[in-house]
């Protein structure tokens, strides 16, 4: 704690007092770029990874990046989701996975959670998930298998925000688009899901619009 009160202290006296014109700008309301979906995992920082600055990312985050479908959790996922397009307009959504995610790792093997109910009832929202990885990939080394889970489970998510009435007409509208990607943590990269392509490509080579078509996302290759 002592780590994280002395950063308070230079927040306050050093970076707020720069920055004094923008956060008195901020206090005045929002208006963020796009809605960026991810894990809790302390490893993640979305502000760091893309470079933005407070009030440009409107963040949710929770085990797994895990958006339950439509009236099927009473959490507050779908409560932001619909606060953010619907109040704040956001036209762009990112569900970002990660390498080495604990929640998809307590996905593949949930008999070593019994000390842990609430988290086995929270991953349930991904079971499309685990069921996909154990059908198309049975043969994969456990290295493999938790990144397969990883990028599937990013695809699953993308279509559990469809279900949702408000992300549902801001498609049928053109006014939102889905971006699927996973950061790799130990290099930096990050890939991006191509939905003409159907796969993961380095975010370098698709540019910045991975465009949602009408088909259900999948995977060609992981």
């Amino acid at each position: 704690m002592e780590k994280i009160i002395r950063g308070i202290h230079h927040f306050q006296n050093t970076i707020f007092s720069s920055h004094r014109e923008l956060f008195q700008r901020l206090a005045g309301g929002q208006q963020p770029e796009a809605l960026f979906i991810t894990c809790s995992d302390s490893r993640i920082n979305p502000n760091l990874l893309t470079q933005t600055k407070p009030g440009e990312l409107f963040i949710m985050r929770n085990a797994g990046n895990i958006i339950p479908t439509f009236g099927a959790a009473n959490g507050g996922e779908g409560a932001t989701l619909e606060y953010a397009v619907t109040a704040l307009g956001i036209r762009d959504i990112i569900v970002c996975g990660h390498s080495h995610c604990g929640a998809m790792h307590g996905l593949l093997h949930q008999d070593k959670l019994t000390s842990m109910p609430s988290v086995v009832s929270w991953l349930q929202h991904a079971d499309a998930t685990r069921r996909i990885v154990e059908e198309k990939y049975p043969d994969l080394t456990a290295e493999e298998k938790l990144l397969a889970t990883v990028k599937e489970n990013v695809l699953v998510q993308l279509a559990n925000l469809r279900t949702h009435p408000s992300v549902a007409a801001g498609l049928a509208m053109g006014k939102i688009t889905l971006h699927g990607w996973v950061y790799h943590i130990e290099t930096g990269s990050v890939y991006a899901y191509n939905f003409e392509q159907k796969q993961f490509l380095r975010i370098e080579e698709v540019g910045t619009i991975i465009q949602e078509t009408s088909t259900k996302p999948h995977l060609q290759s992981v």
